[in-house]
Order: structure tokens, then C-alpha cells, then sequence
């Protein structure tokens, strides 16, 4: 199975390059897919890549959904 997540832009590096961060854990991806990415915007990101720019309401919605999936499967 294949997930692509929202993780926030924390900083733009050379090379159409940025780290990202997602539940405090940072990393970095490739903006070559994604146009006018600035920090503090929301990516899409699969496999290294970000593949589309999201807003912050849409994001935190998303990030809220997937950690109660995380919370139900803990609780089983």
C-alpha cells in the first residue's frame, strides 16, 4: 500500500530541495514536481517527493484523521 502524506515545509534548501516535518520528525524531499513552495506551506509527499502544494485547514484536517486511525489501531 502506497500513502501519500501532508507534512509542513520547515525550510528550502538548494537544489529544488526542502525538509519537511511531520509529527516532529523531519526529512527531507524533492520540490521539482511542485511550484512556488515557500516555508510554512503544506506539501503532499510519496516517496521522497512532494507532489502537490495543500492548504493548512485541509493538512491539519487530514493529520487529524490519520492520527486517530493511529490511536484506534493502538487500541485494539
Amino acid at each position: 500500500m502506497c500513502l501519500a502524506v501532508p507534512a509542513l515545509v520547515t525550510a528550502l534548501l538548494p537544489d529544488d530541495r526542502a525538509t519537511v516535518s511531520l509529527g516532529g520528525v523531519t526529512s527531507t524531499c524533492s520540490l521539482e514536481l511542485v511550484e512556488d513552495v515557500a516555508v510554512g506551506d503544506y506539501v503532499i509527499v510519496h516517496v521522497g517527493y512532494a507532489l502537490s502544494r495543500l492548504d493548512a485547514g485541509e493538512a491539519e484536517r487530514t493529520l487529524a484523521l490519520l492520527a486517530e486511525v493511529a490511536d484506534a489501531e493502538a487500541a485494539a
